[in-house]
């Protein structure tokens, strides 16, 4: 008799087993009595009718992110690869409107992305797709937002987390902004040469009024030094141009004296002998007169010529 019974008590406890079931934290489970809409099963320990319901399928209630690969054209005729991350979530009270209005509700997401992204795109240039790319984001997540409401899906944020040209252009626009580099480069090259260039000169130029000065005192040394000689002779009796040429004639021998006393100097052939030395006197002495006479002339007529007036 108890053997009878043991068929029995298997079927009773598969029917219990088989009334129970679980949902899964963040989630929610649809019930379907034969085949209709029955209820819709939280988190936890859940009981259904055996082989009357059934659980006719599971929603996450998690967020979640899908991403969209869009290849478009902007408006300077460039194609462009953008990937656009969707974050969605199932909102809890439309369960109902998730599982039953979509089929694919990927599908449905994906199609609403490439609208707006082939829409938005084509009006910007390539530049201007990278600077404007959350306005993308933005027009993107506001007409997913009023398409997917509805079905019971909320938008949680979009993003363009990539923007891929094509391979030429990549190429082009990392050799114009190297060549925009060196120009800045050579720019600032050039001005630091212009700068060298012009503080150079300025050191030249500072270092030649310093070496005119220099020589500008060294002659008002030997002017000076000069007339404390003429003075000397003057008072010995010698007159003025007299003491002039000795002057330079002593000047003459000292110039020979140190031509002598320098080992490395280059030859030169200068008149050092007595005679020559009482012509150079002569003629010094001789050109003075001359030169005298011819100013007192001049001054004579100018005095004359003063004076008619």
């Amino acid at each position: 008799m108890s053997i009878l019974l043991v068929p029995f008590f298997v079927l009773g406890l598969l029917i219990v087993l088989l009334s129970f079931f679980t949902v899964k934290q963040q989630s929610a489970a649809i019930v379907e009595r034969f085949g209709k809409f029955q209820a819709i099963a939280q988190s936890g320990l859940r009981f259904k009718i055996p082989l009357i319901d059934r659980v006719a399928g599971r929603l996450s209630l998690k967020i979640q992110q899908l991403d969209v690969i869009v290849e478009t054209k902007t408006l300077d005729d460039v194609f462009v690869r953008l990937k656009v991350s969707v974050q969605f979530v199932v909102i809890k009270d439309k369960v109902y409107d998730a599982f039953y209005k979509l089929d694919y509700p990927h599908d449905q997401i994906t199609s609403y992305v490439f609208d707006v992204v082939r829409a938005e795109v084509p009006k910007m240039k390539l530049d201007d797709v990278f600077v404007k790319k959350d306005d993308i984001a933005i027009a993107v997540k506001a007409e997913l937002n009023d398409a997917m409401l509805d079905y019971g899906f909320d938008i949680i944020k979009t993003l363009v987390t990539d923007i891929d040209p094509d391979a030429q252009v990549k190429s082009a626009m990392n050799r114009i902004n190297a060549a925009e580099r060196e120009k800045i480069a050579a720019q600032y090259e050039g001005d630091a040469q212009r700068i060298l260039i012009v503080e150079k000169a300025k050191a030249e130029a500072e270092s030649k009024r310093l070496q005119g000065q220099g020589i500008a005192d060294q002659r008002r040394e030997i002017a000076r030094g000069l007339e404390e000689s003429v003075e000397v002779l003057n008072r010995v009796g010698i007159n003025s141009q007299e003491a002039s040429a000795l002057i330079v004639v002593t000047q003459h021998y000292d110039t020979l004296q140190s031509i002598g006393e320098e080992t490395n100097s280059n030859l030169i052939l200068l008149p050092n002998s007595p005679q020559a030395g009482s012509d150079m006197l002569n003629n010094m002495v001789a050109s003075f007169a001359a030169s005298n006479q011819i100013g007192e002339a001049m001054k004579r007529q100018r005095e004359e010529k003063e004076g008619k007036e």
